[in-house]
């Protein structure tokens, strides 16, 4: 694959994983939060989910397997976006993405304590200077808000999620993994709408635009273009760009909110991103295999 067409798939991705946080949160002035990421993911996990029944992609039989499908929507789909459309009530879009973007941090974390993984000590230093970042970002705002608790616990939602996507992934083929996750994952996010809020959306072409830009766009145009770079390319060096999202959220942020941004938010957001490089990034060169004799 040409470099300039992986860097520019690479851009696209991370700019629509990042800039999702504010289109969201303009979002929120036409629907309540919850009732406005389930439709998200009812339309993704449907469409994708039609795709990949036309494509013929075999779906799991055991029923223990629609289980872990589920477990993981829970987790990837209605916990982290839960979570994130909550938050944006009360902090910005740009303090939203770098929580949530922590989550490689605590995949270290959560991979050390519940798998017992041993990590690069590279890979430590980057969670002692994400955790420095966060702390730095908010911490300065001499305030708990409940966003910022929301954002956290979706951060650590992610990374549960994706353990057990690593753990699961032969269960069936990725496509189909993500489209059913995503479809019971909105279902769920359905459910939770209707039993804690009360379910509104204003429909006119700008709520319209939005809904279908965080269907198709942030979610089936995002997925497709990461799962092609991850599978070009090497797999820990390509995460190692997701420290771009959260830039893209903030300068989105900065863009289409007119959210001011604070000096020490840009001196946490390099703690952030220089911890989740040194997390993914893979500092020792793959060894050549020796040639058959």
């Amino acid at each position: 694959m040409h470099p300039i067409a992986f860097l520019l798939i690479i851009l696209l991705t991370t700019f629509l994983m990042g800039s999702s946080f504010a289109v969201g949160k303009i979002g929120l002035h036409y629907s309540s939060p919850l009732f406005l990421v389930s439709l998200r993911f009812l339309i993704a996990g449907g469409l994708m989910t039609l795709i990949v029944s036309l494509r013929g992609l075999p779906v799991p039989k055991r029923s223990i397997d629609w289980g872990k499908i589920a477990t993981i929507g829970t987790l990837q789909t209605t916990g982290v976006m839960a979570c994130t459309f909550l938050s944006l009530r009360t902090i910005t879009a740009g303090e939203s993405s770098i929580l949530i973007f922590t989550n490689p941090l605590l995949v270290i974390v959560f991979g050390s304590l519940l798998l017992r993984a041993r990590y690069r000590w590279t890979q430590w230093l980057g969670v002692v200077l994400g955790v420095l970042g966060v702390a730095i970002t908010m911490g300065l705002h001499m305030q708990l808000k409940s966003g910022t608790i929301l954002g956290v616990i979706g951060a650590c939602s992610w990374a549960i999620a994706t353990l057990l996507m690593k753990r699961w992934s032969g269960i069936c083929n990725v496509w189909v993994l993500t489209a059913y996750q995503m479809l019971c994952g909105g279902i769920l996010l359905l459910l939770l709408s209707l039993v804690l809020e009360q379910p509104h959306f204003e429909w006119n072409l700008i709520s319209t635009g939005i809904l279908l830009w965080l269907a198709i766009m942030a979610s089936i145009v995002q997925f497709a273009g990461w799962f092609y770079v991850l599978g070009k390319g090497d797999a820990a060096q390509t995460s190692a760009f997701l420290f771009l999202a959260p830039f893209f959220g903030v300068l989105s942020g900065w863009l289409l909110l007119g959210e001011q941004v604070q000096w020490y938010v840009y001196i946490g957001g390099v703690f952030v991103f220089l911890g989740i490089f040194l997390v993914n990034w893979n500092f020792n060169k793959p060894k050549k295999e020796a040639e058959p004799v």
